[in-house]
Order: C-alpha cells, then sequence, then structure tokens
C-alpha cells in the first residue's frame, strides 16, 4: 500500500527525551480508498467497486473460465482473455502481487459433440462417391427447407411468448423475448442469404466441372446439410476419438492465437477429459450431504434443500427465492442444445444438472449414476477447486457466464465444500458489439482472431482494448482500431523525437533547466501523468484513464520541443519517454529490454554487426554513386538548376525508398534531419499504407478533373455551333436573317412568344461562340482536340492507377 499526501503538514512531532528540532510530517489523504493505495476492483457479487484483499498476505489465486473449444476463437474472445491478460500483468507487474492464474479449456460439451459429429457426417458425405450432384441437389433442398420449417416455428414460439408477457405485464419477460427475437431475425437472415446462394448452386451443374458444383455446393450448403444428418445420424457417431480430436484441434489453435496476441501463459492449464473421476467424487460428495439426487441416470443440484441448508443462489445475476425467476431461455442455456429429459426428471424445473446420462451419439464414461459426462458447470468448480483450493479469490469470464454457468458454479462449489462464500471477487469483461449486436458464432457476425490480425497488429488490438473500459460493452469498428492505430503513431513520433535527443553528446552542452518556467511545466506535467496512472489502475484496473495520462503527457512534451528556439532538457525527455516504456511494457504493449520505444523489431539495430553493415555500405555507396552521376551529367551540360532539382529528388529517394529497406527512417526538420532504425517490415507497410492512401487521394483528384474536362468538352462542341445555325433544323421551313424561326415545318408561323425565346437563346449562343473564337484563335477544331486529349490523358491515368 501506498499513501498520498494532501500538500499539507500535521503537527509537528516533538520527542521529549530527544534533542532534535520538530519535525513536520505529511498529512496523508484519507478521503477516498485510491488515496490511501488501496486497489479497488468492480465486483459482480456486489454491482461495486470494492478495496481489493487477498485471501492469504499477497498471494492471489485467480480462476478464468476459458474456451468451448468447438469452433475458431474470434475478436469477442480476445476482448476477454487480453483485458484479464493486461489485469494480470498490472496485477503482477506494477502491484506486486504473488498470482497463481489458472485457465480451463472445456473439451467435452454439446457444443463440441454436435459440431464434431456434423463435421465428421459431412467428411463421410464428401467421400460417398453414390451422393453426385444431382443426389446433392436434392440433399441440400430438402436441408434447407427442414431448416426453414425450424426457424418459422421458432419465430412463432418468441412471438407468442411475447404476447404472453405482455398480457401478463411481465416486462422482464417481454424484454428477454424481444432480445431472443432480435437475435432470431438475424439467424432467418442468414439462413435466406444462405438459400440464395444454394438454390443459386443447384443449378449450376451446367456452367461448372461436375466436381467443382458439387465440392461448391456442400461448402455452401453445409449448416443445413449437417443439422439435418445430425438429426438422422448423430446417434451413430460414438467413438471418442472423433470428440477429442476436434477439441485437440481448436485447443491447439485457440492457444496459437493467444501467443499470437501477446497473452501470457497460464501458470495451470486444466482439460475437462481429464478430471472426470475427480468430477465424479464431487458430485457423490454433493449426493451425500442430501443437496443432489439421482435421476434416470442424471444426476441435479436441488436447489429447494440447497437454500434450506442456508445457502443463496443466483449471487451474480439475481431473481426470486429458489430460482423460481429462472426463465426456460435461461434453463435451456445452462441446460445446452443436447439438454436432458427436461422438467420431468426433476424436482424443481431450476434445478440443473450436475451429471448428465448420454444419449446415443455422445461420448460416456462410466459412473455410480450410469454411463453419462459431467454437466457443464461442474468441469470449473472440480478443476479450479482442485487447483486454487476451497477458497479463490478471484474468478474471471465473460458478461454472458454471469448466469447461468457462474451461478451453478458457485452453487454447487458451495454445497461440496460446505462454505458459504467460494469465490471473493467475481470479474466479467463486457459485451463486445459489432454493428449493434453481441459479436457470436450463432449469429454468425463475427470476425475471427486470425482475420483481425490479417489486417491489424497485435499492439494494435490490445492499444484498442487498452482504450476501453474492461468491464464495459465496447464497439468494435474501423473507427475504435484507427483511434488505437492513431495512439500507436502518437506514442511511435515522440520514442523518435526523444531518441534523436539522446543521441546527441547531451554533456557537451549546459545540461541544466535552460527554458525557465517552460522545464517546470514539463516536469509538472510528468508527475501529474505518474499519479494518474497510479491513480486509475488503483480505480479497477482503469487503463482507459491511464492511457490518456500517458498521451496527455507526450502532448505537452511535443508542445515544449515545438517552442522557438527550444534548449530541451534531455534527460526530462528521456525520464518521460522510459516511465511511458514502462507502464506500456506492463500492458503488455511493448517487448524487449530498451529503456524506452518500440525497439528496433525484426531488423539488426546495429549497423557494426555481422551482416547488418554490408546492407548500410552498399546504401552509401550506391546513394554516393548516384549523386556524383547527377553532378557530372550537370557539369557536361551547365545546367545547375537541374542538378540541384536531380540532387533533391535523389535525396528524397534514399529518405523513402532506400532506407526503409534496411530499417531506417529519416525525417526532415527545419533543425535538422532525424533518423531512426525500425523495423524494415513494418515501415515497409507503413510505406505501402501511405501509397495506398496517396492513390486514392490521386484518384479522387483526376475523377475531379475528368469530370470537369468533359464538361469542358462539352461546353467547347456546344459553342462551337454557329449562332444562326442553332435552329436550322427539320423542326423548322423558315428563318429571319439572324437564324430566328418564323415559320414551322408545317408551315404553320411561329408564335411571337417562342420567336422571343429562340432569339434571347441566339443571342446567349452567339457571345460564347464569339468567346470561344477569340480563345482559341478561330481554331476551335484544334482546341477541342487538345482538350480532348486532356480527357484521354485522365482517363489513361485512372487505368493505369486501377490496374
Amino acid at each position: 500500500m501506498s499513501l498520498s499526501g494532501t500538500g499539507n503538514y500535521c503537527q509537528p512531532i516533538c520527542e521529549d527525551s530527544s534533542h532534535r528540532h520538530p519535525w513536520y510530517p505529511p498529512e496523508v489523504a484519507t478521503t477516498d480508498p485510491i488515496a490511501q493505495g488501496q486497489l479497488l476492483l468492480r465486483n459482480t457479487l456486489t454491482g461495486k467497486k470494492e478495496p481489493f484483499v487477498p485471501m492469504q498476505s499477497r498471494h492471489v489465486r485467480w480462476y478464468t473460465c476459458g474456451p468451448t473449444v468447438y469452433d475458431s476463437s474470434h475478436v469477442g474472445h480476445a476482448r476477454t482473455y487480453l483485458s484479464f491478460d493486461i489485469m494480470r500483468r498490472v496485477m503482477t507487474d506494477y502491484f506486486h502481487y504473488n498470482v497463481l492464474y489458472q485457465i480451463n479449456t472445456t473439451d467435452i460439451d454439446d457444443k463440441i459433440i454436435l459440431r464434431a459429429r456434423q463435421n465428421e457426417l459431412m467428411r463421410q458425405l464428401e467421400e460417398d462417391a453414390t451422393v453426385d450432384f444431382q443426389n446433392l441437389v436434392t440433399l441440400a433442398k430438402e436441408a434447407l427447407n427442414e431448416a426453414k420449417t425450424k426457424s418459422d416455428q421458432k419465430m412463432g414460439e418468441i412471438a407468442k411468448a411475447i404476447t404472453e408477457a405482455t398480457e401478463n405485464k411481465d416486462s422482464r419477460a417481454k424484454t428477454e423475448q424481444e432480445g431472443l427475437m432480435e437475435q432470431h431475425l438475424v439467424k432467418r437472415k442468414n439462413l435466406d442469404n444462405e438459400e440464395a446462394k444454394i438454390m443459386e448452386l443447384c443449378g449450376s451443374s451446367s456452367s461448372a466441372s461436375g466436381k467443382d458444383a458439387r465440392a461448391n455446393l456442400l461448402i455452401a450448403a453445409k449448416s443445413v446439410i449437417a443439422e439435418k444428418l445430425d438429426r438422422e445420424k448423430g446417434h451413430l457417431i460414438t467413438d471418442h476419438a472423433v470428440f477429442n480430436a476436434h477439441a485437440r484441434q481448436y485447443e491447439r489453435e485457440f492457444m496459437e492465437d493467444m501467443t499470437a496476441l501477446g497473452i501470457r501463459e497460464p501458470d495451470v492449464l486444466t482439460r475437462v477429459t481429464e478430471y472426470v473421476p475427480q468430477i465424479i467424487t464431487f458430485v457423490e460428495t454433493i449426493i451425500e450431504k442430501g443437496l443432489a439426487y439421482k435421476s434416470n441416470g442424471s444426476v441435479y443440484l436441488s436447489l429447494d434443500s440447497f437454500q434450506a441448508a442456508g445457502h443463496n443462489y443466483r449471487k451474480l445475476n439475481h431473481a426470486g427465492p429458489g430460482g423460481a425467476a429462472t426463465s426456460a431461455a435461461e434453463m435451456a442455456e445452462g441446460e445446452g442444445a443436447l439438454g436432458g429429459g427436461g422438467s420431468s426428471e426433476k424436482r424443481n424445473p431450476s434445478d440443473f444438472a450436475l451429471w448428465k446420462a448420454s444419449k446415443p451419439g455422445e461420448p460416456a464414461w462410466e459412473s455410480p449414476f450410469g454411463p453419462g459426462r459431467p454437466g457443464w458447470h461442474i468441469e470449473c468448480s472440480v478443476v479450479a477447486g482442485d487447483i486454487l483450493g476451497e477458497r479463490i479469490d478471484i474468478h474471471s469470464g465473460g458478461e454472458d457466464l454471469k448466469f447461468p454457468h457462474h451461478d451453478n458454479e458457485l452453487a454447487q462449489s458451495e454445497a461440496c465444500f460446505g462454505c458459504n462464500q467460494w469465490v471473493n471477487y467475481f470479474t466479467h469483461t463486457g459485451h463486445l458489439h459489432i454493428e449493434g449486436l453481441k459479436m457470436s458464432k450463432s449469429l454468425k457476425n463475427f470476425i475471427t482472431i486470425r482475420q483481425a490480425l490479417e489486417h491489424n497488429t497485435a499492439r494494435q488490438l490490445r492499444i484498442m482494448f487498452l482504450l476501453q473500459a474492461w468491464d464495459q460493452p465496447m464497439n468494435y469498428s474501423d473507427q475504435t482500431i484507427d483511434d488505437a492505430r492513431s495512439k500507436e503513431a502518437t506514442f511511435k513520433s515522440f520514442f523518435r523525437e526523444v531518441e534523436a535527443l539522446v543521441r546527441d553528446d547531451y554533456l557537451a552542452q549546459e545540461v541544466g533547466w535552460r527554458m525557465a518556467d517552460n522545464d517546470q511545466k514539463l516536469a509538472d506535467a510528468y508527475l501529474a501523468a505518474r499519479q494518474s496512472v497510479h491513480e486509475s489502475l488503483l480505480d479497477n484496473f482503469n487503463t482507459k484513464d491511464a492511457m490518456a495520462a500517458l498521451l496527455k503527457v507526450i502532448n505537452e512534451a511535443n508542445t515544449y520541443l515545438r517552442l522557438p528556439q527550444v534548449r530541451p532538457s534531455v534527460l526530462l525527455l528521456r525520464a518521460i519517454a522510459t516511465y511511458v516504456t514502462q507502464i506500456l511494457k506492463i500492458f503488455g504493449v511493448i517487448e524487449g529490454e530498451d529503456d524506452f520505444g518500440f525497439g528496433s523489431g525484426g531488423g539488426d539495430a546495429n549497423a557494426a554487426s555481422g551482416g547488418g553493415g554490408e546492407q548500410y555500405i552498399e546504401t552509401m555507396v550506391s546513394f554516393r554513386e548516384s549523386i556524383r552521376n547527377a553532378a557530372l551529367e550537370a557539369a557536361k551540360g551547365g545546367d545547375s538548376v537541374a542538378a540541384i532539382q536531380s540532387i533533391l529528388q535523389i535525396c528524397d529517394a534514399l529518405r523513402d525508398e532506400v532506407l526503409p529497406k534496411v530499417g531506417v527512417r529519416l525525417e526532415d526538420r527545419p533543425t535538422g534531419t532525424m533518423w531512426n532504425l525500425e523495423d524494415p517490415e513494418v515501415m515497409a507497410k507503413e510505406l505501402a499504407e501511405k501509397a495506398a492512401k496517396e492513390k486514392e487521394v490521386q484518384i479522387s483528384k483526376l475523377e475531379k478533373q475528368l469530370i470537369a474536362r468533359e464538361k469542358e468538352c462539352d461546353k467547347i462542341k456546344n459553342s462551337m455551333v454557329k449562332p444562326q445555325d442553332m435552329f436550322r433544323t427539320d423542326e423548322f421551313k423558315e428563318w429571319d436573317e439572324a437564324g430566328v424561326p418564323i415559320t414551322l415545318a408545317n408551315g404553320d408561323p411561329v408564335s411571337g412568344g417562342q420567336m422571343k425565346k429562340k432569339k434571347k437563346a441566339i443571342e446567349k449562343q452567339s457571345k460564347a461562340y464569339t468567346d470561344l473564337m477569340e480563345k482559341c484563335g478561330n481554331n476551335p477544331n484544334e482546341f477541342l482536340s487538345a482538350a480532348q486529349k486532356e480527357v484521354d490523358d485522365i482517363k489513361e491515368k485512372l487505368s493505369s492507377l486501377s490496374l
């Protein structure tokens, strides 16, 4: 714990037995826990921030629910695990707690069983030569119709539930069902899109080879065909190896994704399938205490008995006593897609499964209750209890796990261990939204971690989450990622500035503060930033405000460096850069041992080492040769202006094209040229992005020019018509000497009003014609050709840029 002062003094301390003078101790701020150095943590159990106190000394036992490894992880998962990685780093590297961090992977679950079965059945279908394209078309259409019927039935059920909730004035149920309807409409839209693609491919055999047409249809109709095959043949898949192989594949992919994101490995990693004997023992203990019961081969926690024993249920997501307010939708979420026998085998409809009797097509383990498998919630209680014990300091997970998963975890753990509080602090990350909806595999609105890393670096994703409150919902959008890139660029630019300053021999100059109040102002900003960061991290790991404090002091430093006749305090600027780097290292944004900065990355930063020096020598020899040749050419022709222009172009090419390839960044400043070493790959990417933006600007500019030039051509063509010939068309028969029509083609006279309009038009054309002749020197055709050539040239440039 570290204390904060108020800026005032307490009464002096005077020891009678001492010969020392009075000492005035600074007054301690006692107005709030943060001022007293206490770490506050938002605890879902209480719904507010609480002072964090580990059960034992400074040891923190921390459990985080890992993924259900049935598919690729998406950015929503990245949000959760990156947020907890940042909090863990701050806890260990900044506050210096001794953390034991455990993650569990759910490697047997309804979702895994379904997906593994479906993938196996689709593999068998793909290899079945008896199912040709036409047979596949029939199967796809049948599966599609079944999926649509199921979707219609689901929509009807939800609509009915909304009506009943409205009639019963049950606002909670109405809100829940309206949310389900919103999600279902998204799923139905996805199904409609699939239908369009499937029907298009069903008629594609004439335009593609039979093999290609079959393969394309298998891909497009996979989801609907897989569901149909699972309904019909899923019970035939009984080999445990099918489910194990599926889980191992996505477990490995998840861990690789975590490494790619720079997330530290857990101290302990557990799997459900390796804990089945312990799970059986755990369930038996709860039964022996009279808090669970067997039913048709399954085992359920009895909420009535549990609460009668003095325990509380739904601590995280509150409802009525006895769990009576648990809705059907919530129970369905808790029991999974392959839920057991329903409420008929339960004593209380809200009782939940500790052990599930396995049905055909589901993996099974022998147990005293009959062949079955663990319930969803029991796994975390057993693995966390085994590793971390009967008292856990922190338990973490995503917002959607609060109920039923975490509430049921608490209930079964407290039932087994005979305690009233198994977890002291529960932390939940907010949902990640995309286009207004939670990112979810079921809604098919997700971006995988690997897809996100194709367009953004792990550092940029981490900065994006650092700029958000970890326990609040956030939107994933171009705007949020662009903001992260912008902040990254701000840090990079500042580090480059300071690196250039400390490279010079500052000891050869005056070393004190030489800018009076400006130096003091920057020093105050530095101390204020440190205090703000510290208080922000104490305040529920508030990295959003901590990042703002870092960026604010960098802005102050940049303003300082732009002052007229600046004589910067190099040591103070270095201290700021070093501190910013230390905090970013704690956040996991920066790796490496450099005192400050992002480092030079994968490039060889030492020109004198190994082959790296040869690159620089070759670069400089080539540069010298280019300069020398330009000078020699100018000397022959005596054109000094051309020589200067050529030399400047060569210098710019060195800066923009040559040196970045060997990891050297040059920036021309009014005070001179600043250089830094960086990763050549990073610089190449930056240059490519810059070139792409410049290309967009160039294309936009040319498109505007094209519109203007085409209008100019049309204007020239129109102005080339002689005024007296404007209305000499088949519409008229006679005209006066000025070309004004007086008789229509049928012999009728032109009305006075029309003659007046035509006369005005001729006068206007006369002016345009005269102006054109003056402008083009009475050679309009040549003038038009030149204008048309400009149009053609612009079109050619646009065409080359598009290519």
